[in-house]
């Protein structure tokens, strides 16, 4: 079955192996059962469907290139497998979802074809087709490392709320800024705009490599935010200005909005 998986991966691969002066992205989606908020989270259906099926198909839609699910759990592969999908099953122990895509790289890409990660969280149901291309456009520019997105923040009561992760911008014109600091209060002071950090990453292989290997950072532990251990490092992230937060699932509360939302 691993050999069957790789291969159709390779498919891909040769793809872009033929037209060499386009990225060669692969999508990663970290999933496992075990969520202090909302067990059993990417199984849990919504509009008739468990969760990650949903986002599955908002990844192909896309239509960037290979998707694989990175699995925590056997239940979560056998889902995935068993519509047709590719997934990987990986370490339930790993701290984090960049750890689990790091290992469900190695192993459906050990020979590094895939030269553009896509992480794309597990709890996104309802992606727009058009946004994770906006945002793979930035690593256009050689000097950018990892791609993510902002949204500026329409309530003024989520500025305080420290579950709305706020980036700092140097704005490149009024679609991208490159991101100077991320951080749980509101930053910057007197800003006349605040932007919400959208919890999705695009890296170029190779710094995605480097942020792994890399020790957790000071300012990482302290706001308990992964991306600014790319910041610690010297990494330049650039985001994409988008219209809004795409759809998350973290509490019963969202998922009964999703539901109402996605029918």
């Amino acid at each position: 079955m691993a050999q069957r998986q790789i291969a159709k991966f390779s498919l891909y691969a040769l793809r872009y192996t033929l037209y060499p002066w386009i990225m060669r992205p692969i999508i990663l989606i970290p999933a496992r059962l075990a969520a202090t908020r909302l067990p059993n989270k990417p199984l849990l259906p919504i509009a008739g469907k468990p969760m990650i099926e949903h986002v599955y198909a908002g990844a192909q839609a896309s239509k960037l290139g290979a998707v694989c699910v990175a699995a925590g759990d056997q239940e979560i592969v056998d889902h995935i497998r068993g519509i047709g999908g590719q997934a990987v099953l990986t370490d339930p122990d790993l701290p984090s979802g960049s750890d689990r895509i790091w290992a469900a790289l190695q192993a459906v890409d050990p020979a590094g074809q895939y030269d553009t990660i896509i992480n794309l969280q597990g709890d996104l149901p309802k992606i727009a087709p058009d946004l994770l291309p906006q945002i793979l456009r930035l690593l256009d520019d050689p000097a950018v490392d990892i791609a993510t997105a902002v949204t500026p923040i329409a309530d003024p009561a989520d500025i305080a709320k420290p579950n709305v992760v706020k980036a700092a911008l140097t704005l490149h014109g009024p679609a991208a800024g490159r991101a100077l600091y991320f951080s749980r209060s509101a930053i910057p002071h007197g800003a006349a705009v605040f932007y919400h950090h959208i919890g999705i990453y695009i890296y170029k292989r190779a710094a995605l490599a480097r942020f792994i290997t890399a020790p957790p950072a000071d300012l990482e532990l302290t706001e308990k935010l992964e991306q600014l251990r790319a910041l610690s490092l010297g990494m330049r992230i650039d985001a994409a200005i988008v219209n809004e937060v795409p759809l998350t699932i973290d509490t019963p509360e969202d998922l009964e909005r999703a539901r109402q939302v996605m029918g």
